[in-house]
């Protein structure tokens, strides 16, 4: 399973609900927690992990190529802390 139809067709086959049906779950699920994100809120599932922000503060770094310092403004990203049970299934 590498993608979203993967899952959406395994989903109804497991289900027996329709494949549009899965799809729009699917999509609001991520549509909803990237909202939820966005407003700095942590998404945990159960038995797979937490979703949340990580803010770096600006810093000073160099140019690679001339060596010269710049700085680095900050900035944000999503981090994923896997659960303990998914990480013993692995």
């Amino acid at each position: 399973m590498a993608g979203k139809a993967d899952l959406v067709d395994r989903i109804a086959v497991l289900t027996g609900i329709p494949k549009t049906h899965i799809a729009m779950v699917f999509d609001s699920i991520f549509e909803l927690t990237g909202e939820a994100l966005a407003e700095g809120d942590k998404i945990t599932v159960p038995n797979f992990g937490t979703f949340m922000i990580s803010e770096r503060p600006a810093r000073l770094g160099r140019n690679p190529a001339t060596g010269e310092p710049i700085t680095i403004s900050a900035s944000k990203s999503v981090r994923f802390k896997v659960s303990k049970n998914l990480k013993d299934r692995l």
